[in-house]
């Protein structure tokens, strides 16, 4: 930003007269002088022309300042980090003292209108490590590994360049599910014969904070963030909008009206025996890795939280309802380990009897969304929640007749000044717009002011949503090359990586605990 010269320090001389008899002593006039102390600082016969300039120099001036003012309206946008906002100013909360709160103990009572600062953080946070599913994936048909994630384990969060103080996770374990069922565009294959899995795909991961991140939280925490679909809005068509009971696939459940969208639960439970990395369920998978984890910290504060966007975030709905359906969130001396889901534009699930059960088991749901996005209206267009509950009741045995669950926190990208007002339905989707519209939001009616400093720009990674005048290229974010390396003998290559994890070697072990252990397991 330009920095303007103090205005108080301008002189503006005096005209010599064309006598020498008639000159008078004289202080310098100063703008920081009224117009009558200029007067009487002499008795000069050009005083008026003094006085003409002192005008012409004090509009200009204020019309540059009146400029600058302008000028630093538009850019507090981006520059002011902390809004005028009493909540922002005067809270000492820390994290570590209001994580239960945060969390949905209270169902976020009073923490969205105004939205609570720690609130805003930890949303953005979870946020990002659904992000980070998409930042991760290999979506290049021309890869080989296309379909997988494009880092190891070890270093996933360090690859992606995430702040180890903001996420100081350990990724413990890699999801798989596999492609052998209905939802084409939420799978990615390679076109070369040559290619990593021809039956699975990289779906998302656990982690678990480690001992640092635990002290700042206040506990030790198990996420689980679920891969959605950011390239194509197809795949809402591919649901069949059919509701099939959630026990239908064995799961342990004692209300057989309880149902979800059958797509969503063929995807959590479906495996393929032939293939390495999917021949355990979704399911499987992370019913096995939350146990363990449980067990590693027996004597800790723990929390589990799923997350996830559009179609990752019905798959952190499902899967969290299926911890505390199933009891695993109790650990050994009888508590009730949290389970919470921060849902990213997701679609609705299950009926209305899922709903029900699934408050009555304690689960917390916030649903954050863009009012103009088109998949948290499906499925379930005609029979929804809207309808009066006396109507809900009459269709609640109908296939198609769905209901939203938890708390929602409704966004419009229509009041940010970054985002292009008629953004196509691909970017009123997008994570990282919702991500900046949180960013902006401070309460219902109030004005749209970044509060954490986020770059805008980050909107525009994988969409064109941004106003052209903040010179963002659309999709800018790209891999250097498409992957390929220069190799020693002076050949471009598309270069090997390390084999991914596919299942721990105790993964039978944990089956046969929870029950699920198959004779092939075995």
């Amino acid at each position: 930003m330009a920095t303007s010269t103090s205005i108080s320090n301008t002189l503006i001389p005096f005209h010599k007269t064309q006598k020498k008899s008639q000159q008078t002593k004289t202080k310098p006039i100063t703008l920081c002088m009224t117009f009558q102390e200029a007067n009487n600082t002499t008795t000069s016969p050009t005083i008026s022309t003094v006085t003409t300039e002192l005008a012409t120099a004090t509009a200009t001036t204020s019309a540059r300042q009146e400029n600058l003012d302008h000028k630093q309206e538009a850019m507090q946008h981006i520059y002011r980090k902390r809004p005028k906002h009493p909540q922002e100013h005067h809270n000492r909360r820390k994290l570590r003292h209001v994580w239960r709160e945060i969390q949905g103990e209270s169902d976020w009572a009073g923490l969205l209108d105004p939205m609570d600062p720690i609130l805003r953080l930890e949303l953005i946070r979870y946020g990002e490590t659904a992000q980070a599913c998409y930042d991760a994936f290999d979506f290049d048909p021309f890869s080989k590994y296309c379909g997988s994630c494009r880092f190891t384990r070890c270093n996933f969060f360090s690859s992606l360049g995430m702040n180890p103080t903001r996420h100081g996770y350990t990724v413990t374990r890699y999801l798989y599910a596999t492609a052998n069922i209905n939802l084409p565009n939420f799978f990615r294959q390679s076109r070369w014969p040559k290619m990593w899995s021809r039956s699975a795909n990289w779906a998302g991961y656990v982690a678990v904070s480690d001992d640092e991140m635990s002290k700042r939280i206040g506990r030790r925490d198990v996420v689980v963030a679920w891969r959605g679909t950011v390239t194509h809005l197809e795949w809402v068509a591919d649901l069949m909008d059919f509701l099939k009971p959630f026990s239908a696939k064995n799961i342990p459940c004692p209300d057989p009206t309880v149902k979800v969208e059958s797509g969503f639960l063929e995807l959590y439970t479906e495996k393929d025996e032939s293939c390495g990395y999917c021949k355990y369920s979704a399911r499987e998978q992370i019913l096995t890795e939350i146990k363990r984890l449980l067990e590693m910290y027996p004597n800790e504060e723990l929390s589990i939280t799923m997350t996830g966007h559009s179609l990752g975030a019905a798959l952190a709905t499902l899967s969290a309802y299926d911890i505390v359906e199933t009891g695993l969130n109790v650990v050994g001396d009888g508590r009730a380990v949290p389970v919470s889901v921060f849902s990213f534009s997701g679609p609705r699930v299950g009926n209305l009897r899922f709903k029900e059960r699934l408050e009555t088991l304690g689960l917390k749901v916030l649903r954050v969304l863009n009012v103009h996005d088109m998949v948290p209206k499906s499925p379930g267009l005609v029979f929804n929640e809207h309808l009066p509950a006396a109507v809900m009741k009459l269709a609640e045995g109908l296939p198609w007749s769905y209901s939203h669950v938890g708390v929602e926190l409704a966004l419009d990208h229509k009041n940010s000044p970054f985002l292009n007002p008629n953004g196509d339905a691909v970017c009123a989707h997008n994570l990282e717009a919702l991500l900046h519209l949180i960013d902006g939001y401070h309460g219902k009616g109030e004005r749209f002011v970044l509060a954490t400093g986020r770059d805008p720009a980050l909107v525009n990674k994988a969409c064109d949503f941004l106003k052209d005048h903040y010179l963002v290229p659309p999709n800018w974010r790209q891999n250097e090359n498409k992957g390929m390396m220069l190799s020693h003998d002076g050949r471009w290559v598309q270069p090997e990586r390390p084999k991914l994890d596919d299942h721990p070697e105790d993964m039978h072990h944990h089956l046969k605990q929870l029950g699920l252990a198959t004779s092939y397991d075995i």
